[in-house]
């Protein structure tokens, strides 16, 4: 079901695959709308689209739900656990944990939960908050999320005669547990098997999420030395900086920390740990195209000539890595990671494999691992290469010694003021085709699967743009990545003649 078929009030609530919105008051402009009673409802709404989907008693489900560091964390996820249980549901409160996690516990033998909600909001600020749902088969997809508002729009729920049972369970303790053993087995170490990590200083930047658990739980029991990691107290409030890999002050600050602390490696997490990114030992950050590069020679190594699907926004650089130099295949598709994945999984049931389906914003999910974007797994297969390499006597960023790193990249956020801003948004792509057909040196990319991208050939540009419309906002994003000193600017002034005649885009971001 359309998700415009609920009211405003439901329908607000979700954001693509999850549930997002505003839990805390303290943002002037931003009404709380995900309140207990709310998220109780949620709760049940989602404990009864799992039964009618399992085909299985309410009274005989058990749903695992765990939250990340948000302020309103606790509270809601008491919401939750009431609404479930007033089903008659067996809830596991896991309390911390990631969002990652919360799917594992759906398919480690120990938990066998039918379902799983991780409470979180990702990387947006302290006062939203959010629920990310999980079956056996993977995190929900947009329809499931719109049924779950339906139900819960409807309100027709039966209150079981005895409350199901709530009990607490130590989640990321065993989620932690089975990184520390595919990391021990993946390096095989010949003298210090258990801890394979030894003798590496690695520091980990949690941003007072949810991931400092990998420092105390993961590292140190490999053998790390985890001295100078930093901000892996949960603290909602997230005082030092956004716990987001792609927050440029996020990552100049694990940067830093790596510089200072005279370490090997270094770690930085989202909130809830689906997404992680990384910095060598010179303070060199390996995220958005060096990560995908780093992550797709490791992949390539085990699966040669393997399909590598990433979102449309990856550049030039890295297609020639992973088809020149590494002998794979690069796969481009629409922005959203459960785009990208479902992409993967769509290209393997055809028979074209795929082991890896990453976006440039740190979302990896892999083949061997669920296609889970987990952020913590996608780590821990860089630190098996660390250990291999240092045995060798070579570097982990030597795998991604041939990449071309553009001399420059900016995004640009373009807002559209017209009252249909998708329509609006076509009408502008079929405009900008028209105009690039009148550039000598430009060229519209074929297959792509979004928006428009092209090909600036001239040697002062030397480089390309795109323009694609967002996913959830009135908001026309523009992409612009050179190889050249002032090849960003060049590109950017010649677009900007055409942008510049279009009355409802508000163009001032691109002129600043």
């Amino acid at each position: 079901m359309p998700p415009s078929t609920l009211t405003t009030h439901w329908a607000t609530l979700q954001n693509g695959s999850d549930i997002r919105g505003v839990a805390l008051e303290g943002v002037a402009g931003q009404t709380v709308n995900l309140t207990p009673e709310v998220v109780a409802t949620l709760g049940k709404a989602f404990a009864t689209w799992l039964s009618a989907e399992l085909e299985h008693p309410l009274d005989k489900l058990t749903i695992a739900i765990g939250r990340d560091s948000r302020l309103s964390g606790p509270e809601l996820m008491g919401a939750a656990i009431a609404g479930m249980t007033s089903l008659g549901c067996r809830v596991l409160d896991v309390a911390m944990a990631s969002t990652p996690a919360m799917f594992m516990a759906t398919v480690l033998p120990e938990f066998a939960c039918h379902g799983a909600i991780m409470m979180t909001a990702s990387h947006l600020p302290f006062n939203r908050n959010g629920l990310k749902f999980f079956t056996r088969q993977g995190g929900l997809g947009k329809g499931d999320i719109s049924r779950i508002l339906e139900l819960a729009e409807q309100g027709n729920f039966s209150t079981a005669t005895a409350p199901g049972l709530v009990e607490s369970r130590d989640l990321i303790g065993a989620y932690a547990a089975g990184l520390v053993q595919q990391i021990r087995q993946s390096v095989n170490h010949p003298e210090h098997f258990d801890q394979p990590l030894q003798g590496l200083k690695i520091i980990v930047d949690a941003g007072n999420g949810a991931g400092g658990f990998f420092a105390s739980r993961v590292l140190e029991p490999l053998g790390a030395d985890t001295t100078g990691s930093q901000f892996l107290d949960p603290d909602g409030t997230f005082p030092n900086h956004v716990p987001n890999p792609e927050d440029a002050a996020a990552i100049a600050s694990i940067c830093q920390a790596v510089v200072a602390q005279g370490a090997d490696f270094g770690l930085i997490f989202d909130t809830d740990v689906d997404r992680g990114a990384a910095v060598d030992a010179e303070g060199r950050e390996l995220n958005r195209n060096r990560l995908i590069a780093l992550i797709s020679a490791i992949v390539l190594q085990e699966h040669p000539g393997t399909t590598i699907v990433t979102d449309s926004t990856t550049s030039d650089g890295l297609t020639q890595f992973i088809e020149g130099d590494l002998g794979g295949i690069h796969h481009r598709f629409r922005r959203g990671y459960k785009n990208v994945i479902n992409e993967a999984i769509r290209l393997n049931e055809a028979g074209q494999p795929s082991w890896l389906a990453i976006e440039a914003s740190g979302h990896g999910a892999m083949k061997e691992n669920y296609f889970l974007d987990d952020g913590a797994y996608l780590v821990s297969k860089l630190l098996v290469e660390l250990a291999k390499a240092r045995l060798a006597g070579q570097r982990l960023t030597d795998l991604i010694a041939t990449l071309q790193d553009p001399h420059d990249s900016q995004e640009y956020r373009l807002k559209v003021l017209a009252p249909e801003p998708q329509a609006y948004g076509a009408e502008v792509m079929a405009q900008l085709k028209a105009f690039v057909a009148t550039q000598a040196d430009w060229a519209v990319v074929p297959n792509t699967y979004e928006g428009v991208r092209v090909a600036c050939q001239s040697p002062a540009e030397n480089g390309w743009f795109m323009v694609r419309m967002s996913l959830h906002d009135p908001v026309m994003v523009l992409n612009i990545e050179s190889n050249v000193v002032d090849g960003v600017a060049q590109i950017g002034d010649r677009l900007q003649a055409f942008l510049a005649t279009l009355a409802n885009l508000d163009i001032s971001a691109l002129e600043r």
